[in-house]
């Protein structure tokens, strides 16, 4: 397969600014499935698309903190395992009806090597910061 470049940056960010955690492979991570990574700010779980997007957002749903890793990914979405919720993986925004956020972590694919901004995640319940360009 081709080498993937992916990187998530606010406009007139740069990239080389931001300090990127080398957290594995994009092989590591199943299609339409997810991994979790422990952080010091708690669980990220990294979502692979059919398409090979990789997203990461904190591994609990907005609604009552259900384990977004054990949901099904469809699309560039997740829906929570326990009521449901369909959660966009590049924002983690809830689909409507529902309202509500999760945290995200920007994310640089490079070849098949995955690195997260962790320094630039905004988790419980926000957005990133200027990686992303949502707060």
């Amino acid at each position: 397969m081709d080498s993937i470049i992916m990187e998530t940056a606010a406009p007139g960010t740069a990239i080389s600014e931001i300090a990127w955690t080398h957290v594995g492979s994009i092989d590591d991570i199943p299609v339409l499935g997810s991994r979790v990574v422990r952080t010091a700010q708690g669980d990220i779980a990294l979502f692979r698309t059919a398409a090979d997007e990789i997203f990461a957002l904190e591994d609990s749903c907005p609604h009552k903190n259900g384990p977004l890793s054990q949901g099904i990914v469809h699309g560039r979405r997740v829906t929570c395992p326990l009521h449901s919720w369909v959660i966009e993986l590049a924002t983690g925004e809830a689909v409507a009806p529902d309202e509500g956020r999760t945290g995200h972590v920007p994310v640089k694919v490079v070849g098949r090597g995955v690195s997260l901004a962790l320094g630039e995640a905004k988790l419980s319940r926000g957005g990133c910061r200027k990686a992303c360009g949502h707060v």
